[in-house]
């Protein structure tokens, strides 16, 4: 029989984990059969580890991996999937803004030979400002990065084992987890649903944060930023050899004389500003080759508790 692990990556969430648990066990638990929950705490500065453990005492199916420090939630949902033991592993946020029942689809569609799921957002009942940007991201990746990559987005896949061995091996950091699972390029079905706003909790998604995914997403899967220094070189050369020729034609035809000290500084600040703007997205692919040479993980293990059903078995779980 095949088994099914759930993998929650758990970020200053102590006031909506036990909702979350009993969300599940009256939805899913009982009709999907052989499974695991595997919550990741991410570093969290709250009381999310201890309810973490309430709910381990209530099924003897959870297991609980602790992060040293916080490593974003990529590497939380990594350090989840290189843990679990299922036939395939469906990952999914703890702040209830999506159904517990959407697991349910995924895994069916799983069954029928699917190996990757993903759960697309068909609307989002959000503020409007955040559902504009995330509309804007996600049409930049697209457009710039990944074609395949949904309208909505997606945050929440399944897995099969097989794509779960591939993300393991490529121990990509600075990445987006999301547009690794699309590149891998598997059988791939989507389910659709409404993401609901959040009730409970404070994000912690923050600009930053947000920067830092595209950023990411950018550098790791396209050559746009650099077609994009190449056009804009290539236009300034242009600008430059139309504007001269200009001058020397005025020069020569009416006697112009070749002043304009004014013009010349604007030109030489616009184009330092352009030579330190393409210096800057230069830095950023060093910088990523650098932390990729380290070889640093991109997360680090501090406690790892498995399931009371597996201490109980000596780690023998069918």
């Amino acid at each position: 029989m095949s088994k099914i692990s759930i993998v929650i990556p758990v970020y200053y969430n102590e006031d909506t984990l036990m909702d979350l648990y009993q969300d599940m066990k009256e939805k899913i638990l009982g009709k999907i059969g052989a499974y695991e929950l595997v919550f990741v705490d991410d570093g969290s500065g709250d009381a999310s580890w201890e309810i973490l453990k309430q709910i381990r005492e209530i099924d003897p199916y959870v297991r609980l991996v602790k992060l040293s420090r916080n490593f974003g939630e990529h590497a939380a949902i990594l350090a989840g999937l290189s843990v679990c033991t299922g036939d395939c592993a469906v990952t999914k946020q703890a702040d209830l803004q999506e159904d517990s029942t959407l697991i349910l689809e995924m895994y069916e569609s799983w069954k029928r030979g699917n190996k990757v799921v993903l759960a697309v957002r068909r609307s989002r009942d959000e503020n409007g400002v955040k559902v504009f940007f995330a509309n804007l991201y996600y049409a930049i990746i697209r457009k710039f990065v990944n074609k395949n990559m949904p309208v909505g987005g997606c945050d929440c896949y399944l897995l099969d084992r097989k794509v779960i061995e591939v993300l393991e091996r490529l121990d990509e950091k600075n990445s987006s987890l999301t547009l690794q699972v699309l590149w891998s390029g598997f059988r791939t079905d989507r389910v659709y649903f409404d993401r609901k706003d959040r009730e409970k909790g404070k994000s912690r998604w923050t600009l930053a944060k947000k920067v830092k995914l595209v950023l990411d997403s950018m550098m790791s899967f396209s050559y746009a930023p650099i077609r994009f220094m190449t056009f804009v070189g290539v236009l300034f050369d242009l600008f430059a050899v139309g504007l001269m020729i200009s001058v020397l034609v005025e020069y020569f035809t009416k006697g112009v004389p070749i002043l304009g000290w004014a013009s010349l500084m604007c030109v030489v600040l616009l184009s330092g500003g352009l030579i330190l703007t393409t210096q800057g997205i230069l830095g950023e692919y060093v910088w990523r080759t650098l932390d990729a040479s380290r070889s640093r993980p991109p997360f680090l293990i501090d406690e790892e508790v498995p399931g009371r059903a597996e201490e109980e078995s000596g780690g023998q779980l069918l």
